[in-house]
């Protein structure tokens, strides 16, 4: 494999691509529920109430590779199948010690029961794919992937990367022909180091994943989202409404996690619709019908081809499917590279024999829902180490992606 034609024997941390904040409190009662609701801004701005007359995700199975789904959470109870842990050490799927993977499925399927979180698909099926592991990130990846396209996943959400070059994702890369072959859509996590080092977060760089980046309430990419050619739609990642990680109750959270989660939702709700299209041609009608960016060239490298808006399909009818065996992201049938933006290209590395290294995504503004104005602190930067599921800082030494790009973009929802 290419880590050991590099020399390198080291431990490969899978580093989520979400920020989760302190603690709100407790256990939110049956009228704090309801604020609950309220605060999910981007529920309103999509209009999920009209789209859910129409679609709630039922009939697909959405995978969400990430660090287990508690299936006890009220409000994804007979929702979570039995999945599997992909590791050399196996656990069960569907408990979560860390959090992160139980918030990315109630984003995308809860359904609000006893005060929790009311995802954007409530019918939707969650398969929980355990990839949090002391292994290798090719390998875990790899297996993932393919574990969820065999298990009927036609929607595979990674929040979660490793930041490296493709070529040193072969299994990965592999796995991802694969699951598009079998009929899959790949949502990941572009990352959270857009305003340091931008460095390129893997699987979310590969061909035919859909790399998601985030926006705001007012339809503004942070400065934060990692941006690049590998970002092809964004999402709602900032004040998104959580459980916390590190404490009983609900946080506000922001991150391409969150912004992935949201997206590969949107897809379950048009496939749901559509049930007869093809992973070709839903992702070409969300392509189509998202916002674009303002005063900006499509693709851009901080929003791809806009913000996502599946009420345009479900709601007005718009976007045509297209040919079902040409996927949208390519250059052409059968190209190894992902379109191409239309801004500068981004250079993967100056070093000739990088290293794949954690993303640096642990980043948060430490609001919680109970009192936002308290213990803000933007600059925090955490590492969460998966297989141990402690914290740990980026060496310095590590090879990182150098890059620099325009400051802002916008788009409306």
């Amino acid at each position: 494999m290419l880590l050991s034609s590099l020399g390198v024997r080291r431990r490969a941390i899978l580093a989520l691509a979400g920020a989760v904040l302190v603690s709100a409190g407790g256990i939110a009662t049956s009228a704090e529920a309801q604020d609950i609701r309220t605060r999910q801004w981007y529920l309103d701005a999509m209009k999920a109430d009209d789209m859910w007359k129409v679609s709630q995700g039922q009939g697909v199975i959405v995978a969400v590779v990430d660090t287990g789904v508690d299936a006890s959470l009220p409000e994804l109870r007979g929702q979570v199948l039995q999945g599997a842990d992909v590791s050399s050490k196996p656990k069960n799927p569907r408990q979560d010690p860390d959090g992160h993977g139980t918030n990315m499925a109630a984003l995308i399927a809860g359904n609000g029961a006893s005060g929790g979180i009311q995802g954007l698909a409530p019918k939707a099926r969650v398969l929980p794919v355990r990839s949090v592991v002391d292994d290798d990130p090719d390998v875990v990846q790899g297996k993932a992937i393919r574990y969820a396209v065999d298990h009927g996943a036609r929607v595979i959400n990674i929040s979660a990367g490793t930041i490296g070059l493709s070529r040193q994702f072969p299994l990965t890369q592999a796995a991802v022909t694969y699951a598009l072959k079998n009929g899959s859509l790949i949502f990941a996590a572009t990352g959270n180091n857009g305003d340091e080092h931008n460095g390129i977060s893997q699987p979310a760089g590969i061909p035919g994943v859909v790399g998601v980046a985030a926006i705001d309430s007012d339809g503004k990419v942070p400065k934060w989202s990692t941006h690049g050619d590998q970002v092809a739609l964004a999402a709602a990642g900032v004040d998104m409404i959580t459980h916390c990680t590190e404490s009983k109750g609900l946080c506000k959270s922001w991150g391409t996690s969150q912004a992935t989660a949201i997206t590969s939702a949107s897809a379950a709700l048009i496939w749901s619709k559509h049930p007869k299209w093809t992973n070709n041609q839903v992702l070409r009608v969300m392509m189509q019908t998202a916002s674009p960016p303002a005063g900006d060239v499509v693709p851009s490298s901080y929003l791809g081809y806009g913000s996502i808006r599946p009420r345009k399909v479900l709601l007005d009818g718009e976007g045509e499917p297209g040919p079902a065996n040409v996927n949208p992201l390519l250059l052409r049938e059968g190209a190894t590279d992902p379109k191409p933006s239309a801004s500068a290209s981004v250079s993967e590395s100056p070093n000739t024999n990088p290293q794949p290294t954690p993303t640096d995504d642990q980043k948060g503004d430490k609001k919680t829902v109970a009192e936002p104005k308290k213990n803000d602190d933007n600059s925090s930067t955490l590492w969460i180490a998966i297989g141990a599921g402690i914290a740990v800082l980026l060496a310095a030494a590590v090879a990182i992606v150098l890059v620099r790009r325009r400051s802002s973009a916008s788009a409306g929802l």
